[in-house]
């Protein structure tokens, strides 16, 4: 189950592979789940960490990456989520750590409408990317998060980040904590314990 594998590659190959350097965090087997959480840097980035989460049926990447400090970039996250065969939800955007501070991207679409969970302009930008569809349709959005990838890394080679303040994400880790529904489902497959340190020690560590 790798329906994500062509994201991934999009990513490493225009962002990740700058110079990075990688590590496992975790690698667990849950009840029929399987989890592995890595980070990656590299010499603009603070860090990309990313988690993937799949069984026989569902295949879920989760990743934000945080540009190291000094040019009010934004983080870029992305939560592809494959739950299955006929449920696949694909989020990614420009994600700001500064609240209340409304990014936006001329030349890509902007999302219209009500979205749960997601909000314009708290830590989301206009720009922010929601589709719906099935597992064998996902590529058929990897052309515009190609788009926002390239854009992104654009981003990163112009301003050439390289401050180490980690507090300046301390308020986008806490929002996101909050707002992330992964620990509860994660207690059920690996236990509270572990649900609670990947939680607070690798998804969201600044806060």
């Amino acid at each position: 189950m790798n329906i994500w594998k062509n994201y991934k590659q999009v990513l490493h190959d225009n962002i990740l592979l700058h110079n990075e350097v990688g590590s496992v965090w975790a690698q667990w087997e849950g009840k029929k789940t399987s989890l592995l959480a890595k980070t990656y840097t590299n010499k603009y980035l603070l860090k990309s960490r990313e988690v993937e989460i799949w069984s026989d049926t569902s295949c879920i990447y989760n990743n934000i990456l945080y540009p190291k400090t000094g040019s009010n970039l934004p983080c870029f996250g992305m939560d592809l989520m494959g739950f299955n065969p006929n449920r696949v939800i694909i989020v990614f955007d420009f994600q700001h750590p500064v609240e209340n501070y409304l990014f936006s991207v001329d030349g890509l679409p902007k999302q219209e409408g009500n979205i749960r969970f997601f909000e314009p302009g708290n830590h989301f930008s206009e720009n922010i990317y929601v589709a719906k569809c099935n597992m064998d349709e996902v590529d058929e959005h990897l052309e515009m998060f190609s788009k926002y990838i390239k854009i992104y890394c654009d981003m990163l080679d112009s301003n050439e980040p390289s401050g180490l303040d980690t507090t300046v994400y301390k308020d986008f880790d806490e929002y996101m904590t909050d707002l992330d529904p992964v620990g509860g489902y994660l207690t059920g497959q690996f236990g509270k314990e572990k649900s609670e340190s990947l939680v607070n020690d690798f998804l969201f560590s600044y806060k």
